[in-house]
């Protein structure tokens, strides 16, 4: 019998044949590979000649312990050996390993018998650790996290969690009354990958990590890769099983990467899923993802929008983050369902031809204890140095991109999304603040790179990985960069010195558009530049023009709260802003209230005001977007050419003292042009000249000015013809009566390919 002295505790362990040491570290949780201790292990008692099979248990509150061989149902008392709960017996005349399982007399008397989970074989394979350090596992979520399995007819769940700095690591959950002191993993040789199978969790079951720290303390933590969350403000994660739902949209992904995005129409409606709409008479709750299924996806295709674009659906803990501090990167929110139901609602999207695209948020991560912050006690997920990796004005971390594990992390799970939930784009969050190593620092808070510049030279490397592999896998997807400076070649390849990804929000549009059309009217004339100088960079990018909900918060108004003037003067100046927008080169998207002028900024708390729709204003511009989708949608001119020259051609972008532009949208066949005259002052224009083209009749298909609009319903009687007039450098003219804060959008009506091509621009 052997003793240890513990302060003023005396513990004793009897004979055993295990290393006193390995006893003593398993029962003090700081033991890397308890498997080498516990379960069942041949073993030489007295001579090499004389082998013997020991089996070992450390189950705390445990007072019996019995050893049932499967073969013959014989059954062995093991004895215990420390007062905690060691339990040890050796089996004499056996020398060969037997499945087994342990009948357990726990101090309340119950009894139940169990599979020990120190009796399986690691599951991991050395090529998945080998990837997986490299950087270039790009399914680590298929091996990482808690997956249900089958083991020889068993069925339980394999835990696996990356805390390479741990002196140990336990999956706890309600199968063990949350004790870490039960099951203890097993570390995978220098790895940092720790790993346990434990038969009989199933599918549902809730769990997290305990984890010890270098310096001894304990954390609790849920699962970085968990599949599923228990809803706030609970933290646990969830065994989930996520191949049970049979999808039903093949024909939509064949047709999406079997031809070009950027040729397509793409008009995105943003919606935030906790506040599109709430049922008040229910407390004022969420929908659910099989009610938004139902009425988020009609309404999307009532409108005529071809995409959905969701703020963060992974798990967050603070609703007021609007989904943006994310902590459970593969766990979609449980706020409005289960995994299922929200596949049900992308495959109702794909059903109905929509698009989906959700925000994802590689940028940073909060510091939520339950969260990725110092996972093992240390900066695993993130910089050490505050100064490389803590946001200042977000009170975020900064993921360390430059670390294999963190960078495979982030590209598996962009994978994820696109695999598991079949979804057809991420728009990437806050680019900025991941390429620049001052974004939102002062002097003296950041750290630069080797070669003394700003640049985070391991982000970009990042990002362009990141793009890479999503195209390799899905080729038909959308990769969409919130860059909100001037850096270079975001929509480029990378083999030329680009980020690699499919478009890039247009903010420098999106800013210089709201400032102008937030002006009083009279002093437009002064910034017409804000108007026009967007076209000069125009095509150096594939951009999304955005009118985004960050726009619409923190007291910047609504949409139509921006505009100047009186009732009247606000919509028709939202009308001739969203009609300029649509004439626009570049992809478009809308964030949801924009489309029917709610007067209230966006609120995460509350449900969109759908009680403005009794008001004939609001209807007839929620017509008037829905005109516009269809007419972007039906007219190639409007989206066939979006990133080159080929496609835009100005009439007259100078006539500053009218606040008046004119200019030529075209497609890929000439017969496929319209011309654009937007008015952003509210006085009407009689005998306005401008060149044309063509010598045809010119068919008005849009005046936001009409009537069924909300407008004075001034125009050209639906259609003019063109005049023998030389003007802006053209052969042709028409006189246009113009009314005020109008676009007007004309198509010529080409009779016969001879006509059309009596001028061609």
């Amino acid at each position: 019998m052997l003793y240890f002295f513990k302060g003023v505790h005396i513990f004793f362990i009897m004979n055993t044949t295990a290393d006193i040491n390995d006893v003593y570290m398993v029962i003090n949780g700081e033991h890397r590979d308890p498997f080498s201790v516990l379960g069942m292990h041949v073993i030489s008692k007295s001579g090499a000649k004389n082998l013997c099979i020991a089996v070992r248990a450390y189950l705390p509150n445990a007072e019996r312990i019995n050893v049932i061989n499967l073969q013959d149902n014989s059954s062995y008392t093991m004895e215990k050996i420390h007062e905690s709960g060691f339990f040890e017996t050796v089996i004499s005349g056996v020398n060969d390993l037997f499945p087994y399982k342990l009948e357990i007399t726990d101090n309340c008397r119950n009894v139940f018998t169990i599979y020990d989970p120190y009796s399986f074989w690691p599951v991991l394979s050395e090529y998945d650790l080998y990837l997986f350090n490299e950087g270039n596992h790009h399914r680590i979520f298929e091996k990482l996290g808690a997956h249900v399995l089958n083991i020889n007819g068993i069925e339980g769940t394999l835990f696996a969690v990356w805390a390479p700095c741990a002196k140990r690591v336990s999956v706890v959950g309600e199968f063990n009354q949350w004790d870490g002191r039960r099951h203890q993993m097993r570390m995978r040789g220098s790895s940092g990958v720790w790993e346990i199978f434990i038969p009989g969790v199933k599918h549902g079951d809730m769990y997290k990590y305990e984890i010890k720290t270098p310096c001894n303390e304990l954390y609790i933590k849920s699962d970085p890769y968990a599949l599923y969350s228990e809803l706030r403000p609970g933290t646990a994660s969830i065994v989930y099983n996520l191949d049970g739902y049979k999808w039903n949209d093949r024909a939509w992904i064949e047709k999406r990467d079997s031809s070009s995005i950027f040729e397509k129409p793409i008009s995105i409606y943003e919606v935030h899923l906790g506040s599109w709409k709430r049922v008040p008479e229910e407390g004022n709750r969420f929908l659910t993802y099989r009610e938004l299924a139902e009425e988020l996806v009609s309404y999307v295709k009532y409108m005529g929008y071809t995409h959905i674009e969701l703020l963060p659906v992974a798990e967050h803990p603070f609703d007021g983050s609007w989904g943006y501090q994310v902590t459970g990167y593969y766990s979609v929110t449980s706020r409005y369902g289960t995994p299922e139901d929200f596949m049900y609602f992308v495959d109702r999207c794909h059903q109905e031809g929509i698009g989906v695209i959700i925000d994802w948020v590689p940028a940073h991560f909060p510091k939520d204890g339950h969260g990725l912050a110092r996972f093992d006690g240390t900066a695993i997920y993130e910089h050490y140095n505050s100064r490389q990796g803590e946001h200042p004005d977000w009170g975020t971390h900064i993921f360390n991109y430059g670390r294999n594990e963190v960078m495979n992390f982030l590209i598996s799970n962009a994978v994820f999304w696109f695999e598991k939930y079949h979804i057809d784009g991420l728009r990437v969050d806050a680019v900025a603040s991941m390429i620049y190593l001052d974004y939102g620092k002062k002097e003296g808070e950041w750290i630069p790179n080797k070669w003394g510049g700003k640049e985070n030279l391991e982000a970009i490397e990042f990002l362009r990985r990141l793009n890479a592999t999503v195209f390799r896998y899905f080729p038909g997807v959308m990769m969409i960069a919130e860059e909100s400076t001037s850096w270079p070649l975001v929509s480029k390849p990378p083999h030329v010195g680009g980020l690699g990804f499919s478009f890039k929000w247009n903010m420098g549009w999106m800013n210089d558009y709201i400032r102008y059309i937030s002006m009083d009217p009279i002093y437009r004339k002064y910034h017409h530049n804000n108007l026009t100088f967007s076209i000069m960079y125009a095509f150096s990018e594939n951009f999304i023009l955005v009118l985004s909900h960050d726009e619409v918060v923190h007291g910047k108004c609504s949409m139509i709260n921006k505009m100047p003037g009186d009732y009247w003067q606000k919509f028709a100046g939202l009308r001739v802003s969203y009609g300029y927008m649509y004439g626009h080169p570049g992809k478009k998207l809308l964030f949801m209230g924009g489309e029917f002028g709610q007067f209230m900024e966006w609120y995460y708390k509350q449900s969109l005001d759908w009680h403005l729709l009794d008001f004939e204003m609001h209807r007839k511009l929620q017509n008037y977007v829905r005109d516009l989708n269809t007419l972007y949608k039906n007219e190639k001119a409007l989206h066939e050419i979006d990133f080159s020259y080929e496609g835009f051609e100005w009439i007259d972008c100078s006539d500053a003292d009218h606040s008046i532009v004119s200019f030529i949208r075209k497609g890929r066949n000439h017969h496929d042009v319209l011309l654009f005259v937007c008015n952003f002052t509210p006085v009407a224009h009689e005998n306005y000249r401008i060149g044309v083209p063509y010598n045809v009749f010119y068919k008005e298909i849009l005046n936001s000015d009409s009537e069924i609009y909300g407008g004075s319903n001034i125009g050209n009687f639906g259609v003019i013809h063109a005049e023998e007039y030389p003007f802006h450098n053209r052969p042709y003219s028409v006189n246009l009566r113009i009314p005020p804060l109008s676009v007007m959008i004309f198509k010529p009506e080409m009779k016969n390919s001879r006509q059309s091509c009596d001028y061609l621009p």
